[in-house]
């Protein structure tokens, strides 16, 4: 399949890009898929991304941490599980837990995260030129192909 790229689309391109958006991102706000995006970049020789490096989670108990069973966990502390439950080791954190949660503090950062519909969709909505920001009938960009 060809994609067409016009000036616009390229000049959009880079200005995405070096505003860090994902290329997911991009290729939704420019009517392309991901790979066309990815693509595109590498042979225009837009500089690397460096991957999403995921920070591997730290499970450990601290030294010196009591270890608390199912049968020993109480209201008031936090049960944030730790380890296989089909294994002996199996635990639970039994830190003191935030007022009105089961877990403390720092699982509590862990486990809820906030997220409204709205937020991920003004975020995702910033154009990268004001020409993108206004509708095609005023004087924008429309950079959505036609697919047919």
């Amino acid at each position: 399949m060809t994609v067409n790229w016009t000036p616009v689309h390229v000049s959009a391109l880079i200005a995405l890009w070096n505003d860090g958006l994902p290329c997911r991102e991009i290729g939704r706000r420019l009517g392309f898929t991901k790979n066309a995006i990815i693509g595109k970049a590498n042979r225009m020789g837009l500089p690397k991304r460096s991957p999403s490096v995921r920070k591997a989670v730290n499970d450990k108990k601290p030294p010196g941490a009591e270890v608390i069973s199912l049968e020993q966990l109480t209201f008031g502390m936090c049960s944030w599980p730790h380890g296989d439950p089909q294994k002996d080791e199996f635990h639970f954190c039994g830190q003191p837990a935030v007022e009105g949660k089961p877990y403390c503090a720092e699982h509590c950062a862990r486990a809820y995260v906030i997220s409204t519909k709205e937020a991920r969709t003004s975020a995702s909505h910033q154009p990268a030129t004001a020409a993108l920001a206004r509708p095609a009938s005023m004087g924008g960009v429309n950079l959505l192909r036609h697919r047919g």
